[in-house]
């Protein structure tokens, strides 16, 4: 049972689930349209009218009434409703049990080399606003919905059932809960949860930060990237891993070249790397407290070259607004980056941000090259692993992009 919940499912101190015929929405004519689309998010100028409060599951209809589905309601945020639901089912514990199996039984289907996955990916696998993350036998939920917040006892409920955890983690410390009016926080709701875990991911071995590492403890979207890297540079000699954090790239490439020199900012981050690199026997990484941006031209501009340069910044365009200025600081790194490559040298390179599209990627990244002067042979195009999925009638779901090219 999730701590701080007394009784039974549903009926907790946090969450008032009787729905009533107040519990409504009306959506526009644009809304209509967009939710009979396929997608889940209404904003705030596409519901004509509501009675219902925050965290309410309102039921949703076009102006003439015909029934659209089932949203959660939060009138604070500028995604006013997330549908969640398109048939006339209610959405209590018996239906997030269904959705939870639903999720999992997807996951078993991928074969996931890793102790560490994503279980379920909030719109992507139905339930608006939840992400759950399983490393080992503990899972962190990220509620980013106030209606999610509120019935947590019945995520929990169905965990505790379906895979019997040692312990469940909130992870609500995201600067995105502030839109949805939600206090940030970290608490245990179930069992036990460690300060961090070790778990797998390939033949590589890391410790995941549950309670304060980024995201939920790991860069989970990368995973299957990390692993393909390995084979992209084996062989090389020398490896340039910029943006490494905690050494997910680097870890897999010191697996197959000769030496990694890995690059952060942070400390911290280099010091969790340096540690991993030990768990795993790895005595061919060197780490770099640095800039990012003042290395990649300082070793540039010296001439220095490299098998393999890995770029895995983090999102420089969280807004449209941000763009432009997101568009010349991806042109600058990858630009260092390629002059950095010897010949038939590979560069992985990676952006997690959604509104820098594939298309502006590829757009920025000839653009580059046409300065360098250089030919770049594309390799591949690579996503978010797959326990991250898109959902066509959904294109915020796509949103990391990695390309693998090689210097002719």
């Amino acid at each position: 049972m999730l701590a701080g919940f007394t009784g039974t499912p549903g009926k907790g101190a946090h969450t008032k689930m009787t729905e009533t015929r107040t519990n409504t929405a009306v959506l526009t004519k644009r809304g209509a349209a967009r939710a009979r689309e396929g997608h889940p998010w209404i904003y705030r100028s596409d519901v004509a009218e509501a009675a219902a409060s925050a965290g309410d599951v309102v039921r949703v209809t076009d102006r003439a009434g015909r029934f659209l589905g089932r949203a959660f309601y939060n009138p604070k945020s500028e995604i006013t409703l997330r549908i969640a639901e398109r048939e006339e089912r209610e959405i209590d514990g018996a239906w997030f049990r269904r959705r939870i199996e639903r999720a999992g039984a997807c996951r078993e289907s991928l074969k996931i080399d890793a102790s560490a996955y994503r279980l379920l990916h909030a719109e992507a696998d139905g339930v608006p606003g939840l992400v759950i993350d399983r490393y080992a036998d503990y899972f962190v939920l990220q509620p980013g919905s106030a209606a999610v917040e509120r019935r947590l006892d019945h995520v929990v409920a169905a965990l505790e059932d379906l895979y019997a955890p040692t312990g469940i983690l909130l992870r609500g410390d995201s600067a995105s809960r502030k839109r949805e009016g939600l206090t940030r926080k970290v608490e245990v709701l179930s069992g036990e949860v460690p300060d961090s875990v070790v778990v797998h991911e390939g033949p590589v071995r890391y410790r995941a930060g549950l309670r304060g590492g980024q995201k939920t403890g790991g860069f989970l979207d990368q995973r299957e990237n990390h692993i393909a890297a390995a084979q992209y540079v084996g062989g090389a000699g020398r490896v340039l891993d910029v943006f490494s954090y905690a050494g997910g790239f680097a870890l897999h490439a010191a697996r197959a070249a000769e030496s990694v020199e890995a690059v952060d900012s942070s400390g911290d981050a280099l010091e969790i790397a340096r540690q991993n690199a030990e768990l795993n026997g790895l005595d061919n990484i060197t780490f770099t407290r640095f800039n990012a941006f003042d290395l990649l031209r300082e070793r540039s501009d010296a001439e220095a070259r490299y098998d393999a340069v890995i770029l895995d910044p983090p999102a420089f365009a969280k807004t449209k607004r941000d763009l432009p200025g997101a568009t010349r600081a991806y042109k600058e790194i990858n630009l260092r980056a390629m002059k950095l490559l010897a010949p038939g040298g590979v560069l992985i390179t990676c952006s997690c941000s959604y509104h820098f599209s594939r298309e502006l990627m590829e757009e920025t990244l000839r653009s580059a090259a046409a300065d360098v002067g250089c030919t770049m042979r594309v390799r591949e195009w690579r996503g978010q692993a797959l326990d991250h999925p898109e959902i066509l009638t959904i294109p915020e779901t796509r949103y990391l992009k990695c390309a693998v090219l090689e210097r002719a």
